[in-house]
């Protein structure tokens, strides 16, 4: 009864290759969330400085505005579950390549911005080979909840990798850096190893998406011409791709510079760094838990909208916070707005997307949402270094908070669609 009453309730896992994928990518997302936490807080303490954290996002991020809409195109010709291994392979080396210059201490501030573009290479096709493949693991019909399970542990992992930070970078010091991007590089190997045994669906596909791909993008760039509500979920999400989630990026100069208290050391900085990145995990794993629990909720519309909302009230109000007791609760909002809003988004385009155009959809999606992040990194940095991190912030939260009211003003039906 309690293993009907789980099917009920989580469909997807009644799917033997997706519990095999979700449970691999899992321990491989803890370590990913390790090296993300990690890795701006080695190169703010190497540099000094906000806007290296800018470029570094730049650097990570522009893979995507080059690569993810003709991504999208290649991914539909081919096999999505060997290109996802091929691309999980490729961050595994790159892992182990930061763990190598960091032990050996040859590492600087222009290794990890030149290894994070390569990240940024085979993130922005793995990412759409992913998301394609979900509903080739689960079907349609358990679609939803496979992309709530997903975020569950994505988000789950967000609270544990960071956590795992602090011991590394208290105990180890100066080589905890190092250890943690190894730790990340052998996780991959669990994802790998469980794809190998997976199997899926691939779903029936129209004659025009075997088509040149030129014309396969344009007919899927039509098709979010022709459908107002895509288009305007896309425009929704390079909003807060743009200055929202490239604010964030300055909380290590919260925690060293904003949150500063005398007598503080480097073991005191680290561990704050981790709180913070932590506290925004705990929000973002509560979004994803209640996203999985009640994802045949049909008001995805109006949770869309409230989450965008969370994100950005708190965005604005961290800003002002000069302790860490009085940011970590906002963390916590900012962490369940921007999972509730991404996983809202990306369900509904994925329902109201046909089957063949499902691939080049998402890339514009995901395009949209990452690839304006490159120059929208570089803008936070550069007001970051020219104002302080609290006004970019400040600036980064306004914008996106003043583009949803005007938005859910001129477009109130936005928050009313049922899927």
């Amino acid at each position: 009864m309690f293993t009907s009453t789980l099917s009920a309730r989580f469909p997807a896992l009644a799917s033997r290759d997706y519990r095999i994928f979700w449970i691999g990518q899992f321990v491989s997302l803890i370590g990913t969330w390790m090296q993300n936490t990690v890795q701006p807080y080695l190169a703010y303490r190497i540099a000094g400085q906000p806007v290296y954290l800018g470029l570094i996002g730049f650097a990570a991020s522009l893979p995507a505005l080059l690569l993810m809409l003709p991504g999208g195109v290649l991914v539909e010709r081919l096999d999505k579950r060997k290109t996802v291994i091929v691309m999980q392979t490729v961050l595994m080396a790159q892992a182990f390549t930061l763990a190598f210059l960091a032990l050996t201490g040859a590492i600087t501030v222009w290794h990890i911005a030149a290894l994070s573009f390569v990240a940024g290479v085979a993130n922005s096709v793995e990412i759409t080979a992913r998301q394609a493949m979900m509903i080739e693991l689960v079907g349609r019909p358990a679609l939803p909840n496979a992309i709530a399970l997903n975020s569950a542990v994505f988000n789950l992992a967000r609270v544990i990798g960071p956590s795992l930070t602090a011991p590394f970078l208290v105990l180890l010091g100066e080589r905890g850096e190092g250890w943690a991007f190894f730790a990340n590089g052998v996780s991959f190997l669990f994802v790998i190893i469980g794809l190998l045994f997976v199997r899926t669906m691939p779903q029936s596909r129209a004659p025009a998406a075997r088509a040149g791909a030129v014309q396969a993008f344009r007919e899927g760039q039509r098709y979010i011409r022709s459908s107002a509500v895509v288009a305007l979920l896309i425009v929704m999400a390079a909003i807060p791709g743009f200055f929202g989630f490239t604010a964030i990026q300055q909380m290590p100069v919260f925690a060293r510079d904003v949150f500063q208290q005398p007598g503080d050391t480097e073991a005191v900085v680290a561990a704050r760094n981790s709180a913070l990145m932590t506290a925004q995990g705990v929000g973002a794993l509560t979004a994803a838990v209640i996203l999985a629990a009640f994802s045949a909720m049909k008001r995805k519309g109006a949770l869309m909208t409230a989450g965008q909302f969370a994100f950005s009230a708190a965005l604005v109000l961290i800003a002002f916070s000069r302790a860490l007791p009085a940011a970590l609760p906002l963390m916590v909002i900012i962490g369940w707005g921007s999972v509730t809003q991404l996983a809202m988004t990306n369900t509904l385009v994925q329902l109201l997307v046909p089957n063949e155009l499902r691939g080049r959809v998402i890339s514009t999606y995901l395009w949209a949402l990452q690839g304006v992040a490159p120059f929208g990194s570089l803008f936070v940095g550069a007001l970051a270094q020219q104002f302080g991190a609290p006004a970019a912030v400040l600036f980064g939260g306004g914008v996106c908070l003043l583009a949803v009211v005007a938005i859910h003003l001129k477009t109130p039906t936005i928050r009313q669609i049922v899927a």
